[in-house]
């Protein structure tokens, strides 16, 4: 099946191509992006978008991740993905958007997309999100998107030398099918 192209009110979701390699590198290389991110390098070297962009479609293929360009009339605006797994029929979203762009609604348009493509055309039972519990702009995205608030992971992840608690959300197909 080919990557989807997934157009919404404002924005496409579409595959990222390597003509997108300057505008990732640029947007999701600031600092106060990558900060946010689980796996965002900062700094963004050279040649790293490109190996990003072109391990996609394998991804894909593979069964591990649905990854998508977030445009809009703009161009490029940010990344959004479905990273599965597959044994228990759920997936994690995941997404970041350039510095320009916060707080215009884009990630919680592109996250509506997203997991109803998830839910409608990938049948999962289940979708999972986690943010850094300093960044509540992330965790009022979620809760816009009708996920529940689960709890907190204390010290889960390594950034930068700083061990960072996550709150993890989530939302079952069924809740979803009833408007979150």
């Amino acid at each position: 099946m080919p990557l989807p192209t997934l157009p919404t009110e404002r924005l496409v979701l579409r595959p990222l191509t390597l003509d997108d390699a300057n505008s990732v590198r640029a947007l999701a290389g600031a600092h106060e992006v990558a900060a946010g991110t689980i796996q965002v390098p900062h700094p963004y070297e050279d040649g790293v978008a490109e190996a990003w962009i072109e391990s996609q479609a394998a991804a894909w293929e593979d069964g591990a991740q649905l990854e998508l360009a977030v445009t809009s009339e703009d161009g490029l605006v940010g990344a959004i993905a479905l990273i599965f797994k597959p044994l228990h029929d759920r997936a994690e979203l995941a997404y970041w958007m350039g510095g320009p762009f916060w707080s215009r609604g884009y990630a919680t348009e592109a996250g509506r997309a997203l997991i109803s493509y998830g839910f409608s055309e990938l049948d999962l039972h289940r979708i999972t999100a986690f943010h850094f519990s300093w960044n509540g702009a992330s965790g009022r995205v979620l809760q816009k998107l009708g996920m529940r608030h689960e709890g907190r992971l204390r010290e889960h992840l390594l950034k930068w030398g700083t061990f960072e608690d996550v709150e993890v959300y989530g939302i079952l197909k069924e809740e979803w099918a009833r408007g979150g």
